[in-house]
């Protein structure tokens, strides 16, 4: 602010207009006083403010009344005044106006620019210098003074920097400098037009005007132009706005108004817009005439209701006004009728926004039949996928039983064979090769039934704490014919401190006998395998490395895929299904643990398994031995009921040979009366029975209480979870899966017999 600031009067009765007029003021350098009626004006004019800034209508007196007593006044006669009306004055009155004192004259609402080029004009003429241009270099903007021939007299601080010139260079020259080429020629002529007729020229849209900078750069201005008078000559203040952000704003919201058409009118989309208030259709995109069949213009004026989008006006109102309230709201599948009578499904986006001064809505409507035609199949083939896996686990679990039925007579009858006395090498040959062969058949099966739980989730892990090292011992001890049978060398390194896991025993103890299983078929005869154990950090590694084939590079990737096997002779020599390392990944991971492979065609392979060890319990537990035959014990009365002779005949033969009394039966009625005829301590029940199947048979002898201490066994070739679930809940004891083991069977007879004693 300057030193010594000039003194304004300001006298406007519109409270809002004495503040803003208040502000530009102070923002240039003024002091205020105000006044808000004739009265308070003629008062406060004695203190003799150098500018008077009068508002024509007061609540008292009037502008023209108000100047009137000012000037009439000696020592307020010199006060200049800026007169301010709300509209033009007639010009009877004007020439009045002029007559009582009034300098200047403006129509509210004036440019700032306007309006200070005008204080300026009136301060020029108190040939007020210093305050003058205290006034000229806070105005926002450039301010350039000419004489009448067009030489720059005066400029601000601002117009050296929106010019980049030095005040010196400007001083003195023709304004022209400031202006492109193309237009200096013809200004001389507007400035001799404006010196003639010098009126003020407010600032605002019309022609296009550039000015010119140092550098040569052309940049867009808006112009305003004030007559100073000055003495006996017309000088011309004119306030140069440099409006090149602005353009560039402007021209960029043109370009993006341009892309929004072009989107708004090649949208695959239908595009709705809505006036909020009324909620009538404003507009609407090609795509919505093409979807629905109505010409643009149908569409003008009309609810979302009366085009079909909702049921009625009350549905209709209540969307919008979920709309005016969130300013979102969504829908999907509703149908949608064409001009055709077509029915369409539609998803529906709708967001209401500010559009200028006004909220409006745009709904986006897209046509998704295909999609919930594309839904609904997807739905359709996923329960016809569910259908399929249900029909192949039941698949599995009959191919199971039917493969199992016939495996149960020749596993007995190898059994018999082999308790013969005098067997020849001849028959003890066969019989070696009937027993390997319905072992391999048996554990195909195995696998089968295995992929298929642990693929549908149906495998829970029964973890207890258990050593590594041990379960390694009796993998190897199961996997030993086939490796002695291949005439391989086995390696066996175990680590020389027990490892502890806390997992299933017999799921470890089947992924060691898998990979034994695989490195021995895949590796020629006479060849080396290493088993070695060992820890890193907190993890057991195990690790079985061979000398076989090896894996090619592009199956390697798809090891542990299901049904995935290296490339074979046609005699398949080898056995399986493709199945056991599939079984070993997933087995694996339940555990949190990870496989791995390494391998090179024809240097073998390298399998590692990692999994988490546990803490070290206070108390090792003795690692399982392998189990011995067990002795059966004193005589008891089995009933043996099998729909299959073969099974049930080689059965009861083994169990008389271990001295028991054996009853048969072939069907579920004939099953119930054995059992109260014979009143048997164990009955070895098969559930596929003809008349009663072996779940009623079993049902129906726990209603007996006379018959409840007798031990009931199924043996059938049904081994799935649901199957032992369903066995339990029948009432009976012990589920064996066919071909049971004798051992098994033995053991149970054993504890029954010692029991019963």
């Amino acid at each position: 602010m300057p030193d010594n600031p000039l003194t304004a009067l300001v006298v406007v009765a519109e409270e809002a207009k004495r503040l803003a007029l208040h502000q530009l003021l102070t923002k240039a350098g003024f002091k205020i006083r105000s006044a808000s009626n004739g009265a308070d004006a003629i008062r406060l004019a004695k203190e003799i403010p150098d500018i008077i800034i009068l508002d024509l209508h007061l609540p008292d007196l009037s502008g023209f009344e108000v100047c009137t007593q000012i000037k009439a006044q000696a020592a307020t006669a010199v006060i200049p005044v800026l007169h301010l009306s709300d509209g033009p004055v007639e010009c009877g009155d004007f020439d009045h106006h002029l007559e009582r004192g009034v300098e200047a004259h403006l129509i509210h609402p004036v440019e700032a620019g306007d309006f200070l080029a005008s204080v300026m004009a009136l301060l020029r003429g108190r040939q007020l210098k210093r305050q003058f241009n205290a006034f000229l270099e806070v105005a926002p903007d450039a301010v350039v003074i000419v004489d009448h021939t067009g030489k720059m007299v005066q400029v601000n601080g601002q117009a050296e920097k929106t010019f980049h010139y030095g005040r010196e260079e400007l001083i003195g020259q023709d304004v022209e400098l400031l202006m492109p080429e193309r237009f200096r020629e013809r200004h001389k002529a507007q400035i001799a037009g404006f010196v003639a007729q010098p009126i003020t020229r407010p600032m605002g849209p019309g022609l296009k005007l550039w000015g010119l900078r140092k550098g040569g750069s052309e940049f867009p201005v808006e112009i305003s132009l004030s007559p100073i008078l000055d003495q006996d000559s017309v000088l011309i203040a004119s306030i140069i706005r440099d409006v090149t952000e602005r353009s560039r704003t402007e021209a960029a919201l043109h370009i993006s108004e341009i892309r929004y058409r072009r989107l708004f009118e090649t949208a695959k989309d239908g595009i709705l817009i809505l006036d909020t208030e009324s909620g009538k259709i404003t507009d609407a995109n090609p795509f919505m005439s093409e979807l629905l069949g109505y010409s643009h213009e149908s569409f003008l004026g009309k609810e979302l209701w009366e085009i079909g989008l909702f049921s009625d006006k009350v549905a209709n109102e209540a969307a919008v006004r979920t709309l005016q309230d969130l300013g979102y709201i969504r829908y999907e599948h509703l149908p949608l009728e064409t001009s055709r009578g077509q029915l369409v499904e539609v998803e529906v986006v709708a967001n209401a926004y500010q559009e200028d001064d006004h909220k409006v809505i745009q709904c986006n409507i897209r046509d998704i039949t295909e999609r919930s035609r594309l839904e609904k199949q997807m739905q359709e083939q996923a329960v016809a996928l569910k259908d399929l896996h249900r029909r192949k686990d039941e698949f599995l679990a009959m191919l199971s039983h039917e493969l199992r039925n016939p495996l149960a007579p020749i596993t007995n009858a190898v059994r018999l064979l082999s308790f013969q006395k005098h067997e020849d090498d001849l028959k003890h040959q066969a019989r070696t090769i009937i027993e390997r062969q319905v072992g391999q058949l048996t554990r195909l099966i195995d696998d089968l039934l295995e992929v298929s739980r642990i693929t549908t989730g149906r495998i829970h892990l029964q973890k207890e704490r258990i050593g590594l090292n041990g379960i390694v011992e009796r993998a190897v001890e199961t996997a030993r014919p086939l490796l002695d049978r291949h005439k391989h060398a086995l390696i066996i390194a175990l680590s020389p401190q027990p490892i502890w896991l806390q997992a299933d025993a017999a799921r470890i103890e089947q992924v060691v006998v898998n990979l034994l299983t695989n490195a021995a078929k895949y590796t020629t005869d006479g060849g080396h395998i290493t088993i070695a154990v060992k820890r890193e950090g907190d993890q057991a590694v195990l690790r079985v490395r061979d000398t076989g084939v090896g894996i090619a590079p592009e199956l390697l990737p798809h090891i542990f895929d299901l049904f995935t096997q290296a490339e074979r002779s046609l005699d398949r020599s080898q056995g399986g299904l493709g199945i056991g390392l599939s079984l070993v990944q997933r087995l694996v991971e339940m555990h949190d643990g990870k496989v791995e492979v390494e391998s090179e065609v024809g240097k073998g392979s390298d399998f590692v398994v990692r999994l988490p060890v546990m803490a070290t319990p206070t108390t090792q537990s003795a690692s399982p031995q392998p189990r011995a035959l067990s002795r059966t014990g004193p005589s008891l009365r089995v009933l043996v009921v099998d729909d299959n002779v073969d099974t049930a005949q080689t059965l009861r033969m083994l169990l008389k040979t271990t001295g028991h009394d054996v009853f048969t039966a072939y069907d579920g009625p004939t099953a119930l009366k054995a059992v109260l005829d014979f009143r048997p301590n164990v009955v070895l029940l098969d559930i596929g029975l003809p008349g009663l199947d072996g779940f009623e048979v079993a049902k129906r002898l726990r209603e007996d209480p006379s018959l409840n201490d007798v031990v009931l066994i199924a043996m059938t070739g049904y081994g799935q979870a649901e199957d032992l679930q369903r066995s339990k809940e029948a009432g009976f004891n012990h589920h064996l899966v066919k071909p049971a083991d004798f051992e098994k069977v033995c053991k149970i007879l054993a504890t029954v017999s010692k029991q019963a004693n």
